[in-house]
């Protein structure tokens, strides 16, 4: 069933839901922000199981299957780490009636819940993961070889599969838009996409050539030597604002701009 869930707020939103006896949301740790005393918490390394309580499988019988579960356990909490991502999540479950649990993300901006039917996964830009119902399933997606090396934060991308709600969070506004409707192609700052559908194409490109327009570009344009490239028939969501213009603004503000007057290939990240 779809989670009741209400996002709340302008500039810095958050998601307060709803549960019904029994039912069980989880979160990323650092994303919880209050609750009801009627809902118990509790912390895992484990990923959801995608049952519907919200309770992790077992293994099988014995010790065998005692072991099998741990090496699960491990193998996931290992890939989040390789990812950057939070080793636990917090699993929430009203035991005495409706209970209610709040979350937000971590940098001011929307929010976005999404539904899943089963028939498509959705991927999202690292750390955008909020809080989802038990019987969706999160896991991590390496966008390997060329693409990830030169993609930034398309180099990890968090994956969710299955049935039900995922609440995701970026930074600054929100557009949804479908490349089907742009000739099936868009171009984006590799750090303004959030989220996309399964079917959608991602892949990231040189911005122009070796030539003066492409160092030109490059040199001065504030976006590097890439872009993100999304192909197909399918939801694309971005933000407007970046992690790394943010981090640039408050350097600034603090007196630290390391950016200097082009930006671009001249532009320095805090060490």
């Amino acid at each position: 069933m779809t989670l009741q869930q209400e996002i709340v707020g302008t500039a810095m939103q958050m998601a307060v839901v709803n549960l019904r006896l029994g039912q069980t949301v989880y979160c990323e740790a650092g994303k919880f922000l209050f609750k009801t005393t009627n809902v118990t918490m509790e912390t895992r390394l484990s990923g959801p199981s995608g049952g519907g309580g919200g309770q992790q499988q077992g293994g099988g019988g014995g010790m065998g299957g005692m072991l099998r579960q741990a090496v699960g356990t491990a193998m996931q909490a290992g890939q989040r780490a390789l990812a950057g991502e939070s080793l636990a999540f917090q699993y929430f479950t009203s035991t005495g009636g409706e209970g209610t649990v709040g979350f937000a993300g971590v940098l001011p901006g929307e929010m976005r819940a999404l539904e899943l039917d089963g028939t498509r996964a959705w991927f999202a830009e690292k750390d955008a993961f909020v809080a989802a119902e038990s019987s969706v399933q999160f896991g991590i997606a390496f966008q390997g070889g060329r693409t990830g090396r030169s993609g930034g934060e398309g180099f990890v991308l968090e994956k969710f599969t299955g049935h039900g709600t995922v609440i995701i969070a970026g930074a600054g506004n929100f557009i949804d838009l479908n490349p089907a409707d742009f000739g099936g192609r868009i171009e984006v700052d590799t750090g303004c996409v959030v989220a996309f559908e399964e079917g959608i194409q991602y892949g990231v490109q040189r911005i122009g050539g070796l030539n003066r327009q492409g160092l030109m570009n490059a040199v001065f344009g504030g976006e590097g030597l890439s872009l993100a490239t999304l192909e197909g028939n399918g939801r694309v969501i971005l933000q407007s604002l970046t992690i790394e213009s943010l981090a640039n603004a408050l350097r600034k503000a603090q007196g630290g701009d390391k950016q200097g007057p082009t930006g671009g290939l001249f532009s320095t990240n805090a060490g």
